[in-house]
């Protein structure tokens, strides 16, 4: 029965996004809190604001060492130019695993439209930076001589770069990037699955309201691939927006799916099989230059490590703005 209770937290840590060390900055569903730019390099300084957001995210309330995430990212156009600029720090912590990272992004935007009361605009970005992974055996248990524990804190620093477009026509969008685009060694170098940590990332969707409307809505699509370990994932986001003479609310609903499956062991002897499944609500404000969201995932698979969800807060402040310049429901181009 240990066994077979150890194969299944086996299945859980391995197959879902949320306790994977060593894979660069996370891939959560924090980019639909106004931050699409810590997935997208592309994104930097395509807003008429300079943006600031902060962002923590902890997991499994009650247990000792459980994942959490800071980050903190800054993007802006440089002046009136269509080139922009941007930075993220992030530190994220997995028990044994840590690993911290800083990235500097370059981006550059072309238009296409005629005027500004439409949008027609073509963006690429290019980060590159810093990860340095760690991982503690100081408090390893073992019997003797182990060739794999070495019963010291491991340390390695690697250099990395991500590159991707974005494509905004009126009130639709597209974003691809290929994160982690070099191999590194990692810790454990003779692994696969740590030297190669490229993912590619597509992102569509599109804003929709009537004329005049106070209300907008805006379905999206997220599908990310990690080419090391073949896996593959879906989101099917939707959000709803409502202006206010203060500024806007904003919630949604993310909902994600593994396309591949995880075989385990039952209490009766059989072998079964799941997929990651999140579901995630999110609710935000923009209050004048001021953002805050806050979303909340549950894991809805049978076999999960707990039954405590992960809770993340996300704090922006804009500034340096112009003014809406384009007659579109685009809010990330607008605010």
């Amino acid at each position: 029965m240990r066994l077979k209770n150890i194969i299944k937290v086996l299945v859980v840590v391995l197959f879902t996004n949320t306790a994977i060390s060593q894979e660069g900055l996370p891939i959560y569903t924090d980019y639909l809190t106004d931050n699409y730019y810590l997935i997208h390099p592309s994104m930097a300084g395509a807003a008429n604001c300079a943006k600031v957001r902060l962002t923590a995210r902890q997991q499994w309330f009650g247990h000792e060492d459980a994942p959490k995430l800071l980050t903190m990212s800054l993007n802006s156009r440089i002046g009136d130019t269509p080139s922009a600029i941007g930075g993220i720090l992030y530190s994220d912590k997995n028990g044994y695993h840590s690993q911290t990272g800083a990235y500097a992004t370059y981006a550059h935007h072309l238009m296409f439209s005629r005027s500004e009361a439409d949008l027609n605009m073509l963006s690429f970005g290019l980060s590159a930076g810093f990860i340095q992974y760690k991982l503690d055996e100081t408090t390893f248990l073992f019997d003797g001589p182990d060739p794999i524990i070495s019963g010291v804190v491991q340390a390695e620093t690697n250099f990395n770069i991500d590159f991707g477009f974005s494509y905004h026509f009126l009130d639709y969008y597209a974003h691809g990037t290929v994160k982690n685009v070099l191999k590194n060694s990692g810790i454990n170098n003779d692994i696969e699955i740590t030297s190669n940590l490229r993912r590619y990332l597509l992102s569509v969707g599109g804003v929709f309201g009537k004329y005049g409307s106070s209300w907008s809505y805006e379905p999206s699509v997220m599908f990310q691939y990690k080419d090391g370990t073949g896996e593959s994932s879906m989101d099917f986001n939707a959000k709803v927006y409502r202006e206010m003479d203060f500024g806007q609310l904003w919630g949604g609903l993310s909902y994600r799916r593994s396309l591949d499956g995880a075989e385990f062991i039952t209490d009766s002897g059989a072998i079964d099989s799941q997929k990651l499944q999140q579901i995630t609500p999110l609710v935000g404000v923009n209050y004048k230059n001021f953002m805050f969201a806050y979303t909340y995932t549950y894991q809805s698979n049978s076999v999960v490590f707990t039954n405590g969800g992960f809770h993340q807060f996300t704090l922006g402040y804009n500034f340096n703005c112009r003014r809406s310049r384009y007659d579109c429901n685009c809010p990330a181009v607008n605010y």
